[in-house]
């Protein structure tokens, strides 16, 4: 399949039907946008998918203004004492501070979970200088991974200032990329390196799914999938997170996976559309010229800042849809053969991803990423929800691939290909989890007296472990987490090389 008439895809559109079609559609049929036939025992996942996205979609407007509601709440309490108390007796004493978004002080709700935002590994034992080897494998390789994925959530000063007096490295840029498939400029990350000049290493972190952004949920539980021949099928909505097409008009994917890719977003979604009335209705949904996509932009300035540092590798890492963005990006590499700079890339590292693909992917991606030594790390904590979707079953076409570490609730390290339990929901499960949960919110109010004070968890964390208490899956989902799996777990046991 070489042409653009050959290529194979299926996209979910719930936003475009109503209870009759879901209806007519699981008795007939022939629902989606489709490029190819749908098989009888794959209807039902489909309808189960489109029930769920329409399932977020009503609740999508609630969960935006809770969502800043917490937010502003929370940061209120904060920046006044961090207790109602405190922040009574200063509205008493007309002294209340007030939260200014986007500011060096307002923090996320994943900030307001865990505090935290030093390295584990700073300094050596003989100088206060910042210390930071670029060696895969290495704790404070990993430590630098998951943090810089925690602190992608942040506001652009909020994460100048850490990276930069915190962290003693070097911020390059804060970048807000268009999303096609949320139709705005949602798809976030940054760059760093570790020194300003002579780097070894540069970092880029892609932020993950927001708590209340029905949006980005919708990625997550979507099942559409574009297929590249001799690829594989890749999941439609990290595609579009990404830069790399628009459901609206399959074709693009085309020319940006299989036809001339070039660097101007705007021309390269553009180009394979055939008539005049799909480029007006496609004109519109394109967005403006100067609003550059994630593919383009992170391209684009890692070539500029390999040419500058000629001896630095780079690596990329993201929590929860950013962990997808984060593999999905060097598969995109190599799919256009930027072999050049895939020669550079130290290592991916991604925490609570959900699955991208096929089969198929997998063994396409594994020559670029195992050889000479492994360089894609999936970390996977204990009952995480977000690395078991979409489905990986019989009727799913998505697959893991790549190195498994697992974590337990006990914080050891396994180093499987697959998590336990790699679907979440059935029934011989559901005790357990449920067990587990009441382990972990023991295990949280515990935690900080036995661990020391940068494990003490706030009230607000506990809250999360007690509705995690009938969600557990969600509140697995935590970078808390993923914290202290990487600070506490065993030492992993396989051998990597430095650079």
């Amino acid at each position: 399949m070489d042409s653009e008439e050959s290529t194979r895809y299926v996209i979910v559109r719930p936003e475009k039907g109503c209870l009759t079609d879901l209806f007519r559609y699981a008795l007939l049929g022939a629902a989606t946008s489709s490029s190819v036939d749908v098989e009888e025992d794959r209807r039902w996942v489909i309808l189960v998918s489109i029930l769920v996205l329409k399932l977020i979609a009503i609740f999508s407007i609630p969960m935006f203004w809770t969502g800043r509601f917490l937010d502003f709440s929370l940061n209120l309490i904060s920046l006044n004492g961090g207790s109602l108390f405190r922040l009574l007796h200063n509205f008493l004493h007309a002294n209340v501070v007030l939260p200014e978004r986007g500011s060096q002080t307002f923090v996320s709700t994943i900030g307001q979970l865990d505090a935290r935002v030093d390295l584990q590994f700073m300094t050596t034992e003989e100088e206060e200088e910042p210390f930071f080897k670029p060696q895969l494998g290495n704790r404070a390789l990993m430590d630098l991974c998951i943090m810089s994925s925690k602190l992608a959530y942040e506001n652009p000063r909020f994460i100048q200032n850490v990276v930069n007096l915190r962290w003693m490295m070097h911020f390059v840029d804060f970048y807000h990329c268009w999303n096609d498939f949320q139709k705005q400029m949602s798809t976030q990350l940054f760059i760093l390196c570790d020194k300003p000049k002579d780097a070894n290493l540069i970092l880029v972190s892609f932020r993950g799914t927001e708590p209340f952004d029905a949006y980005d949920w919708s990625t997550d539980f979507d099942y559409s999938w574009y297929e590249i021949p001799n690829v594989g099928k890749i999941h439609i909505g990290f595609l579009e997170a990404l830069g790399l097409g628009n459901r609206d008009q399959p074709s693009t994917f085309y020319s940006n996976l299989q036809g001339k890719y070039t660097t101007n977003s705007q021309s390269s979604l553009l180009s394979g559309i055939d008539s005049d009335e799909d480029d007006q209705s496609f004109m519109s949904q394109t967005p403006p010229q100067e609003e550059k996509t994630a593919y383009d932009i992170v391209r684009t300035k890692l070539r500029s800042l390999l040419e500058e540092h000629k001896d630095a590798k780079f690596i990329v890492t993201g929590h929860s849809l950013g962990g997808a963005l984060a593999i999905l990006f060097p598969t995109v590499l190599v799919v256009h053969q930027e072999m050049e700079m895939m020669e550079k890339l130290l290592g991916v590292y991604t925490f609570g991803q959900p699955r991208i693909g096929n089969r198929q992917l997998g063994r396409f991606m594994e020559p670029h990423l195992d050889r000479p030594v492994p360089k894609y790390f999936r970390v996977v904590y204990c009952n995480d929800i977000v690395p078991r979707l979409p489905y990986d079953d019989k009727t799913f076409l998505y697959k893991h691939f790549g190195e498994c570490l697992y974590y337990n609730s006990h914080y050891i390290q396994k180093n499987v290909k697959e998590e336990p339990n790699k679907n979440f929901f059935g029934m011989r499960f559901i005790l357990s989890q449920h067990l587990n949960a009441v382990w972990e919110l023991i295990r949280g109010l515990t935690m900080g007296y036995i661990k020391g004070d940068e494990y003490k968890e706030g009230w607000f964390h506990i809250l999360v472990r007690i509705i995690g208490l009938a969600f557990p899956g969600f509140s697995a989902h935590c970078p808390t987490e993923y914290v202290n799996s990487i600070r506490l777990g065993k030492e992993s046991s396989i051998h990597m090389s430095s650079i």
